[in-house]
């Protein structure tokens, strides 16, 4: 690492402050938790301000704040532009989340709408893309943690990505969805700040006029707005994006948990309030050939670049900002994937008459081993986190089309679902593996919108919207 990072003492301290305030804050807010109920959903009463913030928050994660500068140093442009475009999840869920809690208004998840709406085979196959994509999160978040702290501060990665994980852990087994969503409105602020300070350091020490004089010499691909691979991520992403939003229960516990008419203007204004930041995290990235800055992975070159900016200040406040990043994702990934597992395998499946008391065991049980099994595939650092996030985008993307048309259209049936699903994640991994990770979420998308025009053309019976108010979900 470069003279700019952070003495090791100063990293640890800074995770060490952070740890015990997010904890601590955590346990204050879990006192008001007296049901299941209140802990995976907050009651279902979570306000406009909190609601925003949590839904912008939560989509700043390892993505745009290390993933973002690593495509941007890749592809160029299009890098940052195209990450941009992942804010049409949020804005495109805002009307989906308003009828999510019209139709679903006793629902805890995701899943449960595919269960009533298309089925047991649909709901398998959903569940399987639902945990394959909730653990590549996971991992590329612990992951993260761990190569923040070694970039800045050359800690080991394995202390850092461990440190995350028990604080988010910590905090979120404590306090559940009021922990989650009071902590993502502070580290929403946070990361607003910092993020704004860092751009206007780099334009105000380096200058755009520099940085694009130097591209153009020394590296003109990376501005040209036709570079082949760079405009299929371009694509690529938006699909991503949107598979990622609507099938996860991370968005989807949040459109229930909040208030009646707070949903569409929540994430309309969180996608409103995500989309410059990838732009201004990507932007970081352009100053690195002129910086002489060529880091040994690629998704290091963000927090690296910030810090040879702004040397110990510089390194301290990208530090803050990814931190915080990575926490309101983690956190929001943990109490959604617990709930989902509380929810539709251990209630409706295997108890399905479990007491209030004991989902709310049972759910601070699964965060625990969430954390634990996330912690164990972190250890080998499998991937960058470009190449960990993109293999998900297979499995996502595939849903895109059978949860909208099943929200909005009668037509569709489980079996055509369940094939959409199935087919589109497997032509997708093949795109993966046999293209690149560019195209992978491209083809998913395509198989499952043929399959799923198919199943409405050749539709025999209409859905009845009234079997979707099961009792309790």
């Amino acid at each position: 690492m470069t003279e700019f990072a952070l003495d090791t003492s100063v990293g640890l301290t800074i995770v060490v402050l952070f740890g015990i305030f997010w904890v601590v804050f955590g346990f204050w807010l879990g006192r008001k938790n007296k049901t299941h109920e209140d802990f995976a959903l907050a009651g279902r009463n979570v306000g406009f301000a909190f609601a925003a913030a949590t839904a912008m928050a939560t989509w700043v994660t390892s993505n745009t704040t290390l993933v973002a500068p690593q495509l941007t140093y890749q592809f160029g442009i299009w890098g940052m532009i195209g990450y941009s475009f992942a804010a049409l999840g949020l804005l495109l869920f805002a009307p989906m989340a308003k009828r999510i809690k019209k139709l679903l208004p006793n629902g805890y998840t995701s899943g449960d709408f595919v269960r009533l709406r298309y089925g047991q085979a649909a709901w398998w196959v959903f569940i399987i893309i639902s945990v394959v994509y909730a653990f590549g999160w996971l991992i590329s978040l612990g992951m993260a943690g761990g190569i923040l702290l070694e970039s800045l501060s050359g800690l080991d990665y394995h202390i850092g990505m461990t440190a995350i994980l028990i604080i988010c852990v910590g905090y979120t087994l404590f306090g559940g969805m009021r922990a989650v969503i009071a902590t993502d409105f502070i580290q929403a602020l946070i990361i607003i700040v910092g993020i704004s300070a860092i751009a206007f350091w780099l334009i105000n020490n380096v200058g755009l006029d520099s940085i694009h004089q130097n591209l153009s010499a020394e590296h003109p691909q990376l501005l040209d707005l036709l570079f082949p691979a760079a405009v299929m991520f371009l694509f690529n992403n938006i699909f991503f994006g949107l598979g990622e939003i609507f099938h996860s229960n991370v968005w989807w516990s949040r459109a229930l948990s909040f208030k009646q008419g707070v949903a569409y203007k929540a994430y309309l204004t969180g996608g409103l309030m995500w989309l410059p930041i990838p732009i201004v995290t990507g932007f970081i990235a352009l100053a690195a050939p002129q910086l002489g800055i060529f880091p040994p992975s690629a998704d290091m070159i963000g927090p690296t670049v910030a810090a040879a900016v702004r040397g110990t200040t510089g390194a301290v406040l990208v530090f803050i900002v990814i931190f915080s990043a990575l926490a309101s994702s983690l956190d929001s990934l943990l109490a959604a994937t617990s709930d989902l597992v509380t929810q539709d395998l251990f209630h409706k499946k295997l108890c399905p008459n479990a007491s209030d008391k004991s989902l709310l065991r049972f759910n601070r049980y699964c965060i625990l081993g969430l954390g634990v099994m996330t912690w164990l595939f972190c250890l080998p650092r499998i991937a960058t986190l470009g190449a960990l996030l993109n293999f998900a985008g297979a499995f996502v993307a595939s849903t895109i089309w059978p949860i909208v048309l099943g929200l909005y259209s009668r037509r569709l049936s489980g079996g055509y679902a369940a094939l959409a699903m199935a087919a589109g994640t497997g032509l997708g991994l093949v795109g993966y593996f046999m293209v690149g990770f560019y195209v992978a979420a491209l083809i998913s998308c395509a198989v499952s919108g043929l399959i799923c025009a198919l199943g409405v053309w050749r539709a025999q019976s209409l859905f009845d919207w009234q079997q979707l108010n099961e009792e309790g979900g």
